[in-house]
């Protein structure tokens, strides 16, 4: 497996546990698998995530609860509509309820 593989892999890893109704960022996945100067490539990663079904991507946004990803998703709302219908709260582009639904991944151990 490369590198990036593996990388996507941890990441993919973490984002399994996002709680329904929750929402974290690419910077505290990176945190949480010990690449803490890496969300740019969570996003990364977070962009090939959407075609799998086993890896909720609609509950990863950025530090301040903006929808980034969402061009990434088939439709034109679908990772708003996805989100709403576990609750959160989300006008133009930006997750409204964002500190009750942020949710802090712990770290991963190898």
């Amino acid at each position: 497996m490369s590198t990036s593989a593996n990388f996507f892999e941890k990441v993919y890893q973490v984002a399994r546990q996002i709680p329904y109704g929750k929402v974290t960022t690419y910077g505290a996945i990176a945190k949480a698998i010990g690449a803490a100067k890496s969300a740019r490539m969570v996003g990364y990663a977070m962009n090939g995530a959407g075609e799998r079904e086993d890896v909720p991507a609609h509950r990863v946004v950025n530090r301040k609860g903006v929808l980034t990803g969402k061009h990434h998703f088939s439709g034109t709302n679908l990772m708003q509509q996805l989100l709403e219908s576990e609750g959160v709260q989300v006008k133009d582009n930006q997750i409204q309820n964002f500190q009750e639904v942020l949710w802090e991944p712990e770290i991963l151990s190898e």
